[in-house]
């Protein structure tokens, strides 16, 4: 719904992904949390509570979008990620989702600090009804006394985003059992599940497995994903912790799990600090050294036969392995006691289910760089995505649109579809813009054809060099050429628009197509409008590399069509 009235249940990857989840685990989680709202629902403000009741009709149309188009149940649904909360929303929410029959969407709350959240629902009785999960972010394995009080399951409702070597797969090892041992949390989730985006933008490579090369098919699947494996292959929601977990003697940690119908699942770690630092927050010292940890069963659980084991070693190659099937435990003589000896940096799992698995995948495609000539005409009658491949939008949403009333050669182009500003999570840009490329080109050659659909204000620009995204796009500096269907065109040396190089008359107007081609030749570039030079040789010293890039001077409709890249291999290129 980007705009009022627009429902839309098709846009994105997202549906694709829950889809293929359920059909590998029926029994995962799903849950819904808005990190930005559309505009349209701030009335003018940068705030989505200036109308409870239009919010959360939003928020439940998404719900039901979901079971209606996709039939993917949702689990849970959040408030605004990492953002103020406001009490009377949460109420107005519950109120409407049980009004619609959606009982069994649980609320989580509020995706940020404990505080003030678990305080105001000790204060609001109605609030910790409506309320069924106090999820906290980055939360260094602790709780706080009020969260403790309010009797509401605890999570980490987003952890990790840490780069994803081993020392990342230390830190996610440790917390998925101290969040539980240290702060009574039963879910940690990891911000993010798959690193699929241009490396050099915020958080490179901080998924759980890396898949940044669309354009070659190339994977990794790095070693947080097998640390997940110990807990994730070995347990199901509605299992249940034990209270005999804790700290063991020497450093690290063990927490048991079982199903309530006889089966055990025992993960221990022992990462060692300097091997499990998160991205945040800071890790206070503790030492991790050998030991020898003795566990006996007690109970039901003292009949256990067997246990199969499950082993990861992180640190040096030599020793170095990941989600190892180890003999099994034979427990029938020894009244349900073993010892077992553990080195820093090790993962065991010790289980009753036999159903786990190490898994294989075919071996990925090498490793290729971007091409250094790239085309996108973007003809795709019936795309399977929203979105065209290998462009990133950073802000705005770009998608394949076709034009019903142009038969022509722009029946299908790519068409930037934000016509006001949304409701923002970070400091977006006021103009909208998608990167495309190698954050490595220093030379190259944009063409593409544009389509100012705005009279008198409206803008659009192709650029090169953009040496920044994400949560820092708002100062991204580059070379942008930029055409103004008022009949002018501007030269800037950042998106913003402060650094003006170049700036003229154009013969430009709104709801026409022209095709814009950018050269950037060392410290020179030049701009052609319709394959005409309209700026030569304007010098530019900053930046020396970065993405090829389009976008529009505001939140407006904009089309773009034929874009056409090429780069020029550079051996004194910045690495």
């Amino acid at each position: 719904m980007h705009y009022a009235l627009d429902e839309n249940y098709f846009r994105g990857y997202e549906w694709w992904l829950m889809k293929e989840a359920k059909k590998r685990n029926p029994n995962i989680t799903l849950m819904g949390l808005p990190w930005s709202f559309p505009g349209w629902l701030g009335h003018g403000f940068n705030w989505p509570y200036e109308n409870l009741q239009l919010t959360a009709y939003y928020v439940i149309t998404w719900i039901v979008g979901a079971k209606h188009y996709h039939d993917l149940d949702i689990d849970y649904i959040g408030i605004w990620n990492e953002r103020s909360f406001n009490i009377n929303y949460i109420k107005v929410l519950r109120q409407m989702l049980n009004y619609q029959g959606l009982q069994h969407v649980k609320i989580i709350a509020s995706d940020n600090l404990w505080e003030p959240i678990s305080a105001s629902m000790l204060l609001d009785s109605e609030l910790l009804k409506a309320i069924d999960v106090i999820g906290a972010h980055y939360p260094g394995t602790y709780t706080v006394k009020d969260a403790k009080l309010t009797k509401k399951k605890l999570w980490s409702s987003e952890d990790f985003s840490t780069f994803n070597n081993d020392v990342g797969a230390g830190c996610w090892g440790r917390i998925l059992n101290q969040n539980y041992v240290n702060g009574n949390m039963t879910s940690t989730i990891a911000w993010n599940l798959v690193a699929s985006y241009y490396e050099q933008l915020p958080y490179g490579r901080c998924g759980l497995m890396t898949a940044q090369e669309p354009w070659s098919g190339h994977y990794v699947v790095e070693s947080p994903i097998w640390v997940s494996a110990h807990t994730t292959q070995f347990t199901q929601p509605g299992w249940y912790y034990l209270k005999t977990v804790g700290h063991l003697e020497k450093g690290g940690s063990y927490v048991a799990l079982t199903d309530g119908l006889g089966n055990l699942t025992i993960i221990i770690e022992t990462m060692s600090h300097t091997h499990s630092k998160c991205i945040r927050p800071l890790l206070p010292y503790f030492n991790v050294s050998h030991q020898f940890a003795t566990f006996v069963l007690k109970g039901s659980f003292s009949k256990i036969p067997e246990l199969q084991v499950w082993h990861t070693k992180l640190g040096k190659s030599s020793e170095r392995s990941l989600f190892k099937q180890l003999d099994s435990l034979w427990l029938l003589d020894s009244n349900g006691s073993f010892t077992l000896e553990l080195q820093e940096d090790e993962l065991f799992t010790l289980t009753t289910l036999t159903s786990g698995s190490k898994g294989s995948y075919p071996l990925p495609p090498k490793s290729q760089p971007f091409p250094l000539i790239y085309k996108d005409d973007f003809n795709v009658d019936y795309p399977f995505f929203s979105e065209a491949p290998n462009f990133a939008d950073q802000t705005g949403v770009f998608e394949y649109f076709m034009n019903t009333e142009d038969p022509g050669e722009h029946r299908f182009t790519l068409r930037q579809v934000l016509n006001q500003r949304p409701i923002t999570w970070a400091a977006d840009a006021s103009n909208t813009i998608s990167v495309i490329g190698d954050y490595k080109w220093s030379n190259m050659r944009i063409k593409c054809d544009v389509y100012i659909e705005t009279p008198e204000n409206g803008g659009v620009f192709i650029a090169g060099r953009v040496n920044k995204g994400g949560i820092w796009i708002r100062s991204a500096r580059g070379i942008f050429f930029w055409i103004f269907a008022n009949g002018t065109y501007r030269v800037t040396g950042d998106l913003a628009g402060w650094i003006i190089y170049a700036l003229g008359k154009a013969e430009v107007t709104a709801q026409e197509w022209y095709t814009l081609t950018l050269t950037i030749n060392g410290p020179f570039s030049s701009g052609m409008l319709n394959g005409k030079p309209l700026w030569t040789n304007v010098r530019v010293n900053f930046p020396k590399n970065g993405w090829a890039a389009i976008g529009t001077h505001s939140f407006e409709f904009a089309q773009f069509d034929n874009f056409h890249v090429e780069a020029q291999p550079d051996t004194h290129r910045a690495p």
